[in-house]
């Protein structure tokens, strides 16, 4: 990843790479804040595939971490910043993290925690105190001038990696309670970059990256992708549906990848139905399909949608439907991109005709090579023939187009961000009040989908929505926790035992 940045900054060195809240950088002046990283990171003992965690809200920084980290050969692990304190705890002992850099507001949220993270160092992006060292200083002691040429600069620092080689490591909700992280390879990132180039080419003049960076979707879909490309990225701290309106106007927007329930928010802003879009192309959305009304709002600015599927493991692009066949193929994922292949299987692993429901699977330089230290996981994940399982159902029409029909095991998207119930339900078993519970997603207007606990109680008094919030607090980030409550006498089971979240969904959404 990092070799084919410094390689573009060779390229085109004095066009702009990246703006952040109103500065810019040439691809020559990322260049050699990535060496400067990469000498910091050496210097502070990371080897060969150690792992380097971020954790903080998207900056410049993270990229210019990520793109060192691959320089030297070592791992990044972005991890996300509305987890809790156990939450992050447990992904860097899991992924033995070296380095941890941070901003100060996620250094805040750790204090409590701190003592858990058995780092060897902690760098503050934008802050220092006693504990986190000042980034900003470190990288400025090694910072040099090009003496030599940007490629000799680049060799000095540089190791020698393979394509099987880990670049990245991005955890995931895991779905019986524990977060699983994902290996991307070097092979992977770049098979994935290939396949966002045979697609339609919306990354031409500006791209703006307002999704979260730690996601597979913030980074993979346009960021890496459009810097490599040599297009200029304007990268924004958080999403902020206003700004992003003035941003596409004043850079000459392009393309930016977001879920539904942003482009929902921008289309609400009092400027939206003033701002010129004739720069856009097309905007890229994942993570839920972008409702009907929405299309049609869009398309009377004459802005399309590039919608698609894809997960963190399969670095992400699956498929993506064309703007060209928006409304022919209103509902779908599209087709399968270059070098990824989908197939649709039944209970048997036995291959589905067109129309017919079964388990979507996917084979592809692409996918992960497995699930970082879980063996029997990463097993469980793949068929006898290389496919890994995605978990989700669909069914592919006539056509080739791809149609997603139910979620990976019950798993619920909200605000863009993926929920698994195993995980928030395990939780809520340890509180007294509850007997058994079930977590579902009900529609929501706003985020695509809230997270709605039905319970049954024990002896003890019924709970409020509000006490399962405080009971949440130190256990799951905020976006994971209840935003709706109901109390039943008992949780409907098929004749095996197995609650009918279905039914649950059924009833409530029409209540």
């Amino acid at each position: 990843m990092g070799q084919m940045v410094m390689r573009r900054a060779l390229m085109t060195p004095t066009a702009n790479a990246l703006t952040f809240e109103g500065a810019s950088l040439t691809f020559e002046d990322l260049a050699q804040n990535i060496l400067a990283a990469a000498r910091l990171l050496t210097d502070l003992g990371v080897n060969k595939g150690d792992r380097v965690g971020y954790i903080g809200l998207n900056h410049p920084r993270l990229l210019e971490v990520l793109y060192a980290s691959s320089l030297i050969g070592a791992v990044l692990v972005p991890i996300n910043y509305r987890l809790t304190p156990q939450e992050i705890a447990f992904i860097a002992e899991d992924a033995g993290l070296h380095v941890l850099c941070a901003d100060q507001a996620a250094a805040t949220v750790l204090e409590q925690g701190l003592e858990r993270l058995r780092c060897a160092h902690f760098l503050g992006v934008d802050f220092e105190n006693a504990i986190w060292q000042s980034m900003q200083n470190l990288l400025i002691a090694r910072s040099q001038p090009l003496d030599a040429s940007l490629a000799e600069a680049s060799h000095a620092e540089c190791v020698v990696v393979s394509e099987d080689d880990i670049a990245l490591i991005m955890y995931t909700s895991g779905t019986t309670g524990r977060p699983k992280g994902a290996q991307l390879t070097h092979g992977n990132i770049f098979w994935n970059l290939l396949n966002a180039k045979f697609m339609e080419e919306t990354m031409r003049h500006a791209t703006l990256t307002c999704a979260p960076l730690f996601h597979i979707g913030g980074l993979n879909v346009t960021t890496h992708p459009s810097l490599v490309s040599g297009v200029h990225v304007v990268l924004h701290k958080v999403f902020d549906a206003e700004q992003i309106l003035v941003d596409i106007e004043r850079y000459g927007i392009s393309t930016m990848f977001g879920a539904p329930t942003m482009f929902d928010m921008m289309r609400r802003e009092p400027r939206f139905d003033e701002t010129d879009f004739s720069s856009v192309l097309a905007f890229n959305c994942g993570a839920a399909p972008v409702p009907l009304p929405l299309i049609e709002t869009y398309a009377s600015k004459n802005v399309t949608f590039c919608q698609g599927y894809g997960l963190t493991e399969t670095s992400p692009y699956v498929s993506v439907l064309s703007t060209a066949d928006a409304q022919r193929k209103k509902g779908s994922a599209g087709k399968p991109l270059m070098f990824t292949e989908v197939k649709i299987v039944d209970a048997r692993d036995q291959a589905c005709p067109a129309r017919e429901r079964g388990e979507i699977l996917v084979r592809g330089p692409n996918v992960t090579p497995g699930y970082w230290q879980l063996p029997d996981a990463t097993a469980e994940a793949f068929d006898s023939q290389g496919w890994f399982r995605t978990g989700d159902i669909g069914y592919l029409d006539d056509d080739g187009y791809l149609f997603i029909a139910d979620r990976k095991k019950d798993m619920i998207i909200t605000g863009g961000e993926n929920v698994y119930p195993a995980e928030v339900e395990s939780e809520l078993l340890a509180h007294p009040a509850i007997a058994e519970v079930a977590i579902i997603g009900l529609p929501d207007d706003k985020w695509g989908e809230r997270v709605t606990a039905v319970i049954t109680l024990s002896d003890e008094a019924e709970p409020s929505l509000e006490n399962l919030d405080q009971f949440l607090a130190d256990r799951l980030a905020r976006y994971k926790r209840p935003k709706a409550l109901y109390v039943v006498d008992e949780l409907p089971r098929n004749p095996a035992g197995k609650v009918q979240k279905f039914a649950l969904r059924d009833e409530l959404s029409a209540v």
